[in-house]
């Protein structure tokens, strides 16, 4: 529930529901503009209708004195193991993720499985084991959970939801309202090997490509980044649902300025671009579970670039846009060979169930 800032009611007036869809489809869950209609529509004003700060991929909770941020995240990925990773892995790095992008450090997560009847010990066992490196290699806790099983064909095998919770960065201050003209974008590295690796995975389209998933935490990336320039942090997200075309659109939305990119400057591998072209998707609009956007100010954007480029799994790293005036709320893309066309949020669902 990203980048979305709900108008609080009056006192004692019901909340407005403003979403209109008669049934939930796929698409709702998408990360696109089905996914925000639902969010905004329906979710927003019965559940965060007191909120003043806009939300984003963690929430921010005051403990004794102690600023935590908190967030959670469900994994219904299909299928459970893909080149790279697996959903087990999946669930870790991308709670830690969102703690990461949010300016927060992770320290402990929570993981609920919902099993379904008939499930070989042997695929449970391996995710389990999956989770633990995933946290061990993070250097983090799990702490607890819950497991529920439901009948056979119930589940589609797993699914397995992961919340977690850490303190927030000292001096990083995340927040899409502090954006202003000027202020550079930065990509951690090349995209859509997550959404991709997982179409191919399913065996359903007669195409090969040597390709994993990039599945990772990326909080390694983001420290070494605060520590070279927190003071000109403004904005973070991890790109996953809906892509970086959904992410920026966000921002653009949130911060009510134009987000202009270079098309050649952002890394797409050709094995990516080329699954892209042959079933007409965007990479910009493919899901991705180990790169993160930032949004730096002008005077620290070349140290925050160069620390990324100084730390394991960044050196790919690039400058791909930069945020003008104009046009406000919407994200513009400049072509290799010229012109420029306006990039929108994800419509529908072209690759359901990649996390």
């Amino acid at each position: 529930m990203a980048g979305l800032k709900p108008e609080a009611a009056p006192p004692d007036a019901a909340p407005r529901v403003r979403f209109r869809d008669p049934q939930i489809e796929m698409a709702h869950g998408a990360g696109g503009i089905a996914s925000r209609r639902l969010i905004e529509g329906l979710f927003a004003p019965l559940l965060f209708g007191s909120a003043n700060q806009p939300l984003g991929d963690s929430a921010a909770l005051k403990i004794a004195g102690a600023r935590l941020a908190i967030t959670t995240d469900c994994f219904v990925v299909k299928p459970l193991s893909f080149p790279g990773g697996s959903i087990g892995e999946l669930a870790v790095n991308g709670t830690l993720n969102d703690l990461a992008v949010s300016g927060a450090r992770p320290e402990s997560i929570v993981a609920t499985f919902v099993l379904e009847a008939g499930l070989p010990t042997e695929v449970l066992e391996a995710e389990v084991r999956a989770m633990a490196e995933a946290a061990r290699r993070a250097g983090i806790t799990i702490v607890g959970g819950d497991t529920k099983v439901v009948e056979h064909g119930q589940a589609d095998r797993m699914y397995i939801t992961t919340t977690g919770v850490g303190p927030f960065l000292e001096g990083v201050h995340v927040d899409p309202r502090t954006v202003r003209p000027a202020d550079q974008v930065l990509l951690s590295g090349p995209i859509g090997d997550h959404g991709i690796t997982i179409l191919l995975a399913r065996g359903e389209l007669d195409l090969e490509a040597d390709l994993r998933s990039d599945t990772r935490s990326i909080f390694p990336l983001v420290e070494a980044m605060a520590q070279a320039a927190a003071p000109g942090v403004r904005w973070m997200r991890d790109p996953t649902r809906g892509g970086v075309a959904t992410a920026l659109n966000e921002l653009a939305r949130d911060c009510r300025l134009g987000i202009h990119l270079s098309e050649e400057s952002i890394p797409v591998r050709d094995s990516v671009r080329g699954a892209c072209e042959l079933l007409g998707l965007d990479p910009l609009h493919i899901a991705n579970e180990g790169q993160f956007l930032a949004v730096v100010a002008p005077e620290y954007a070349e140290m925050a670039l160069n620390a990324l480029h100084q730390t394991d799994g960044g050196e790919e790293a690039v400058m791909i846009g930069e945020v003008h005036q104009q046009p406000a709320g919407s994200v513009l893309i400049t072509r290799e060979y010229g012109g420029s066309r306006i990039i929108d949020m994800l419509v529908g669902d072209p690759l359901p169930r990649i996390c």
